[in-house]
């Protein structure tokens, strides 16, 4: 088969698009033929770079939330079957854990096929194509975790959603709508809260070009916002959106693609009784609720380009400069 193969770390260049032995599925395994497959800012370009906290080992596919079609199925397999049109879930343990990733510690879906458990696949429902159902699985049951499982976020509360035209900010918008928050858009560029306020935001913020704290306060008639979804991590962005929050007010994260180390003012974190919290989970429920979400047309994605997987290469680059609005797909179909 071909795959984009990185065998040392470094630049997007080291992504090679060579042939490469087809995976055969084994006990419980499916054998998936690649449709779509998403550029990840952390969980591919930092790995690709060599400098993700969890080891992978090299040669390495990267690609951590293929879809595609079951062409294979291996001893034991049960509830799937070949022809079968199926989006992949990141984790392949369980309890969910970043250690056991599709992508990662395992080959992934930057290729014209990958092989994973059975579990951890889900039924893509119709009315969705592959690159629309990658997306809402990388993304949605994350949001829908963040806000509800861990945030508690209540109807009638107001949310200040961070990178919100990005793959898990805009996902983060579109949950928040749904649970009936009032939602607050923060993005870097004009066409970028745009994009975000026609997902369902009431207000929209340019940070790079605003005082983002003064910006919610006004807003919120000084009060500031019931819950931030942060999910950059951003020195300076941070403060401004943590100073942005209400008394008894939350913080959930699970994103540090702008560096990872924030300062953090502890006199108010407890003085304003503030709770921060970071998750990676989500359940098998809050896939199928996110893929019907989707179909039913409650649920959008924005997409900036589909590329042929042989330009695996230059979708690391344009994902890297930040050039369009949206996630980058790529396709061996192409």
């Amino acid at each position: 088969m071909k795959a984009a193969v990185m065998h040392e770390f470094g630049g997007p260049d080291v992504l090679r698009h060579e042939d490469f032995p087809r995976p055969v599925p084994g006990p419980d395994e499916v054998l998936i033929e690649v449709h779509a497959v998403s550029v990840n800012r952390t969980l591919d370009l930092v790995v690709r770079a060599g400098e993700y906290g969890a080891p992978v080992k090299l040669p390495h596919i990267l690609g951590v939330d293929p879809s595609g079609v079951i062409a294979a199925v291996g001893e034991g397999v049960s509830g799937r079957k070949v022809g079968d049109r199926v989006v992949t879930l990141p984790w392949r343990s369980k309890p969910v854990g970043p250690l056991d990733a599709v992508g990662m510690q395992h080959l992934g879906g930057y290729a014209e096929f990958v092989k994973l458990p059975a579990s951890a696949t889900a039924l893509i429902p119709e009315g969705l194509d592959f690159a629309e159902a990658t997306i809402v699985t990388r993304h949605a049951p994350q949001a829908f975790n963040l806000l509800r499982d861990r945030a508690g976020l209540k109807p009638g509360e107001s949310v200040l959603v961070m990178g919100a035209s990005g793959g898990l900010g805009s996902a983060g918008v579109q949950v928040a709508k749904l649970m009936g928050a009032t939602v607050i858009a923060g993005a870097g560029a004009p066409d970028r809260v745009a994009a975000a306020i026609a997902l369902g935001a009431v207000h929209g913020i340019d940070y790079r070009a605003e005082d983002l704290t003064a910006r919610v306060l006004d807003l919120t008639d000084g009060r500031g916002v019931d819950v931030v979804f942060e999910n950059i991590a951003d020195p300076v962005l941070f403060p401004q959106a943590f100073h942005a929050i209400a008394r008894h007010g939350r913080l959930v994260t699970a994103g540090s693609h702008g560096g990872g180390e924030v300062p953090l003012d502890v006199k108010r974190l407890y003085l304003y009784q503030i709770a921060v919290m970071g998750s990676l989970g989500f359940t098998n429920e809050d896939v199928a609720a996110s893929l019907d979400a989707a179909a039913r047309g409650d649920f959008k994605v924005l997409i900036d380009e589909v590329m042929p997987l042989s330009e695996a290469a230059e979708a690391h680059r344009r994902v890297a400069g930040r050039e369009g609005v949206g996630k980058v797909i790529l396709s061996p179909k192409l």
